[in-house]
């Protein structure tokens, strides 16, 4: 079978594709919904971008971000959830458009990590000038690569030596030598800065404003049945979104507005006051009086 990015599986939709979120399973495509959350303002939706469902959502946020771009609207920081973040993207976009991006850095994913063992990739002191790393049993490794790839690592190889005779090598390793990978030194010091910073309270009440998006998500998809696509293509399915985020941003707005003053009644002109006084009942649309009912 094909990969999800380019498998057709709609007969009636060639451009629809299938994705899977933890549960959630469908064809088709993927909104991304962008709003303002300013507390003494309603909130408005200020970017609507529509992908294809198998679009990553890292690979979908340099187009959101140019998008606002273009229109003015890039705020100093954007709250995004983690699936939209790497420390990459992270350092490219300051770079690019001056926006901080806050979001949870995903915690490490090794082995040892996972079973809370101290020998994780932070128990290794790195010696960048020198090039070289040195395990908590204090042997220092001896290969410093930096492969090419998409995704730019360093990686640090141990002697078999040393780890074959290490009392501790249960701990560490199930290979003969260890290995361990980690970014460049700017992104990795970017890494360390946000996963040390995204611990603290007052990080965690300044991202709590990234909720509200969630009830925007609701809002769209049970008010307004987002998950159901009223049009086939791409094209199409984009203006089905941006027709729906200008009304939840109407609803949004006409709750906010004060509210229409009562109508005065417009004074009686001069032949309908002679009428009022001498008690000749008048009709309340002169239509009435013109053309009156057979």
């Amino acid at each position: 079978m094909p990969p999800s990015a380019v498998a057709i599986v709609s007969p009636y939709d060639l451009s629809a594709r299938y994705a899977r979120r933890g549960e959630t399973r469908w064809k088709g495509f993927l909104a991304h919904v962008t709003e303002t959350c300013d507390p003494h303002t309603p909130s408005v939706i200020t970017d609507v971008t529509t992908t294809k469902a198998a679009v990553h959502d890292t690979k979908a946020l340099p187009g959101i971000l140019a998008n606002l771009d273009r229109r003015n609207l890039l705020s100093k920081e954007h709250f995004v959830d983690g699936g939209y973040l790497s420390v990459a993207l992270k350092q490219q976009v300051a770079r690019e458009h001056g926006v901080g991006l806050v979001g949870p850095i995903r915690a490490k994913s090794t082995r040892q990590s996972r079973k809370g063992n101290v020998f994780h990739r932070d128990a290794f002191a790195i010696d960048w000038d020198a090039k070289d790393v040195t395990c908590p049993q204090g042997k220092v490794s001896r290969r410093w690569t930096t492969p090419p790839s998409l995704a730019p690592y360093v990686n640090v190889g141990f002697s078999p030596d040393d780890c074959r005779q290490c009392p501790v090598k249960a701990a560490c390793t199930r290979t003969d030598a260890r290995k361990v990978s980690f970014l460049p030194r700017e992104l990795y010091d970017i890494q360390s800065e946000s996963r040390t910073e995204q611990q603290t309270q007052e990080w965690l009440s300044r991202y709590s404003l990234r909720a509200a998006i969630e009830s925007t998500i609701s809002e769209f998809v049970n008010g307004h049945g987002m998950r159901q696509c009223r049009y086939r293509s791409e094209q199409k399915a984009h203006v089905q979104h941006v027709l729906t985020a200008i009304a939840v941003n109407l609803e949004r707005i006409g709750v906010r507005l004060p509210p229409t003053p009562a109508r005065q009644p417009r004074n009686p002109t001069a032949l309908q006051g002679f009428l009022d006084w001498q008690h000749i009942p008048r009709p309340r649309s002169w239509r009435v009086a013109t053309h009156p009912a057979g």
